[in-house]
C-alpha cells in the first residue's frame, strides 16, 4: 500500500495513466518538462536526446514520479537512431500513444548543455555584426543546412517512426510538435531557425490531415519567449530582454512547465477533437 502511494506520488489526475511517451530533446529545457509533466499525470516516459547525463537525470525525475522511464542515445536528424528509438518504447512498454519533438537549436553551434558559451559568442557575435542584412547575406550554407537538419528533418523522422508504430499498432495517438513564434514571425528568430520552426508548422499540417482518418492526431505548439537554455543569451543581455518582452503583454518571459501544460493537453483527451492545430503560450505576443 505504501509503494502504491509512493508510485501514485504527484500524480495530479491520471490524465495519461497507462500511456507511453517518447520524448525528443527530452534532457532538458520544454523536453525535460513534457516528461515530469506527463509522468505526473501516469505517463511512462522514453526520452531521447544526445546529452546523456542531463538525459539521465530526467530518466531518475520521472522515477521519482513513480512512472517508468528509459534514455536514449539519439540523434535527431538520424533515421536509424530515430526508428531505434521507437522501437525501444514498444520493446519495454509496449507501443507509443504520444510523441513531443522537443528536439532543436537555435543555431548550429547551439549545444543546451553549454548556454553560458553560447550566450557569449552570440553576444560576441552580436556587437561584431549588428546589421541584420549582413548577418542574412553572410549566413553559411553548413548552418543553414545543419539547423534545419535537427530541427524540421529531425521532426519529419520522428513524426514518421511514431506514426509508423502507431498504425502498426492500431493506437490512436497523440503527436505534438514543437516549433516556434518564428514560425509565423520572423523578428523572432534567425533566418535558419526561423524557416525550420515555419516548416515544422506545415509539416504538422499535412501530417494532421493524412494521419487524421486513422485517429492520430498531430498538433503544434508555438512558445514564445520562455526561460531554458536557449534563451540565454537573451537573458544576458538586459537591453535585448527589455526589447523583446516590450511585444510581449503579459510582461515575461514564460516557463518550461507552461509549455509542457499546453502539451498535456495536446496529448490527453481534453483535446480529442484538436488536429492540424497551433498553440501559442506566448503571453499575448500575437496581439501585438
Amino acid at each position: 500500500m505504501g509503494r502504491d502511494r509512493e508510485q501514485r506520488q504527484g500524480r495530479a489526475n491520471g490524465l495519461l495513466e497507462g500511456k507511453v511517451a517518447v520524448v525528443t530533446g527530452g534532457a532538458n529545457g520544454i523536453g525535460r518538462a513534457c516528461c515530469e509533466r506527463f509522468a505526473e499525470e501516469g505517463a511512462d516516459v522514453v526520452v531521447a536526446d544526445i546529452l546523456d547525463e542531463l538525459g539521465m537525470d530526467t530518466i531518475a525525475a520521472v522515477e521519482k514520479k513513480g512512472r517508468r522511464a528509459a534514455y536514449m542515445h539519439a540523434d535527431a536528424s538520424s533515421p536509424t537512431d530515430n526508428e531505434t528509438v521507437m522501437q525501444h518504447a514498444v520493446d519495454l512498454f509496449g507501443g507509443i500513444d504520444i510523441l513531443v519533438t522537443a528536439a532543436g537549436i537555435s543555431t548550429a553551434d547551439y549545444r543546451s548543455d553549454r548556454p553560458e558559451a553560447v550566450a557569449r559568442k552570440a553576444a560576441k557575435h552580436a556587437r561584431e555584426q549588428p546589421d541584420p542584412m549582413r548577418r542574412f547575406t553572410e549566413l553559411r550554407l553548413s548552418e543553414w543546412q545543419q539547423v534545419l537538419d535537427v530541427n524540421l528533418t529531425g521532426t519529419l523522422l520522428a513524426v514518421q517512426a511514431a506514426s509508423r508504430v502507431m498504425l502498426d499498432l492500431k493506437r490512436r495517438g497523440s503527436i505534438i510538435t514543437i516549433a516556434s513564434i518564428a514560425a509565423k514571425h520572423p523578428e523572432a528568430g534567425a533566418p535558419a531557425y526561423s524557416v525550420s520552426k515555419a516548416g515544422v508548422w506545415m509539416l504538422t499540417k499535412y501530417a494532421a490531415r493524412v494521419l487524421g482518418p486513422a485517429g492520430i492526431r498531430v498538433n503544434a505548439i508555438g512558445p514564445g519567449f520562455i526561460e531554458t537554455n536557449m534563451t540565454a543569451v537573451v537573458r544576458g543581455l538586459p537591453d535585448l530582454e527589455e526589447r523583446l518582452l516590450a511585444n510581449v503583454p503579459l510582461g515575461r518571459m514564460g516557463t518550461a512547465r507552461e509549455v509542457a501544460d499546453a502539451a498535456l493537453f495536446l496529448a490527453g483527451q481534453q483535446s480529442s477533437y484538436f488536429t492540424g492545430e497551433m498553440l501559442h503560450p506566448d503571453g499575448g505576443f500575437y496581439t501585438d
